[in-house]
């Protein structure tokens, strides 16, 4: 009697589809043989989000729509539209739903880069009153409200970070008739240099932009913010833009994580803890030059997804693990549609002296943005065609043998 095995494909999940997950996915796809494994990506939205563009969203712009299932065609990547409600990385699985309908998926090699979301601080009143432009739904919301404002109406971007000064700019650009204040908790740009900080401050005044600085905000009400120092600003509608706070899946896992729920890697992206787990974007705390925890950011996120993918690929194939420059170059701010500040920055992210404003520093932010779009929806573009197949330390356990029938 013969004995029958099975050579099953090397599963690969890759759950989140921002910026990270999905170039991730796609990198992957490119690396590996389609006959040695089975890539899923699981999101819960049908579209890419640019999500450096939702204060734009938040103004009345329309944004090109990025269907994945266009995105991922031809690339062997299997696309579910769910929502992840569960990870057990001790038993291999990932659990989500689609409507009401709950599956369980087991992987050989898990891609967590689920994100972030907004952080509301534990501010008394935020999540009742104050919006929030962290995604999509959020932003739209927003938008919402921002069009039935009356000219005259108060708006306090809360937060004086990027996203806070780009949000503060984009609105009082769009509508010259609200009062735009921005409450930041130190100086205006504080980590700016001091070229950058005065073109921030050239451009909030030419927009009419109101800048609280010291402004820690205690609490959000329906009409109005309350400061630590007891003051008070009109706010008949609160942005909040106070950093982000990471997807909690992570910190219900046993995964190694930080006390912010970030997933502790190497410099692989492998976790420290599940070596079959790999974190990208925010849900990872990496170290970058000097040993400085990498910041939350689409600049962070890229380099970490395909240092991923290319380590997981080498680890399957047998090859060497490259090493992606995990670095930093230059901080892209959005002041408007007509305006920006490109400050240029150490290996480590510490502003230097030299900066591009203006007109130009625009156009250059808007080369970014694009270009991060165009790699997510091209995924496989300039890849290696003939990727290695899987070395057979790397494949996963057979089936289990089945009796083959008995011939005469």
């Amino acid at each position: 009697m013969q004995q029958h095995q099975t050579t099953r494909q090397h599963r690969i999940i890759v759950i989140g589809a921002g910026y990270s997950g999905a170039i991730a996915a796609g990198r992957l796809a490119k690396r590996l043989r389609r006959e040695d494994v089975a890539i899923t990506l699981v999101n819960a939205e049908p579209d890419f989000v640019e999500r450096v563009r939702m204060h734009q969203l938040t103004v009345g712009q329309d944004l090109a729509p990025r269907p994945f299932s266009e995105m991922f065609a031809g690339t062997g990547v299997e696309l579910k539209l769910a929502k992840v409600t569960a990870v057990d990385v001790d038993g291999k699985t990932v659990t989500f739903t689609s409507g009401e309908a709950a599956e369980e998926l087991p992987y050989d090699t898990l891609v967590y880069a689920l994100g972030s979301g907004w952080n509301a601080q534990g501010v008394p009143g935020t999540a009742e009153h104050a919006h929030e432009i962290a995604g999509r739904p959020g932003a739209l919301r927003l938008r919402e409200r921002l069009a039935g404002l009356d000219a005259g109406e108060s708006v306090v971007v809360v937060g004086g970070g990027l996203t806070g000064l780009e949000a503060a700019t984009e609105i009082a650009e769009a509508r010259p008739d609200l009062d735009v204040a921005l409450a930041a908790r130190g100086e205006l740009g504080d980590w700016l240099s001091p070229k950058g900080r005065g073109h921030v401050r050239k451009v909030f005044a030419g927009l009419g932009i109101t800048a609280h600085e010291q402004a820690a905000v205690t609490g959000v009400r329906a009409d109005h913010v309350t400061t630590a120092d007891g003051g008070s600003i009109p706010a008949a509608v609160t942005v909040w833009t106070t950093g982000f706070a990471v997807h909690p899946i992570a910190r219900a896992t046993t995964l190694e994580v930080t006390d912010s729920g970030q997933i502790v890697v190497d410099r692989t992206m492998r976790s420290v803890s599940h070596p079959d787990v790999y974190a990208v974007g925010d849900a990872a705390m990496a170290m970058g030059p000097g040993d400085k925890p990498l910041r939350m950011s689409c600049a962070t996120g890229t380099p970490m997804a395909w240092q991923a993918a290319d380590a997981i690929a080498a680890r399957l194939t047998g090859g060497k693990i490259p090493k992606t420059p995990l670095r930093y170059f230059n901080q892209c701010i959005s002041l408007g549609r007509r305006n920006g500040l490109i400050q240029y920055v150490t290996a480590d992210d510490r502003s230097v002296k030299a900066a591009l404003t203006g007109r130009l520093a625009a156009l250059y932010k808007e080369l970014i943005c694009k270009g991060a779009a165009w790699a997510v929806a091209h995924p496989t573009v300039g890849m290696p065609t003939r990727p290695r197949p899987i070395t057979p330390q790397a494949q996963p356990q057979p089936h289990p043998t089945t009796p083959a029938k008995a011939t005469a």
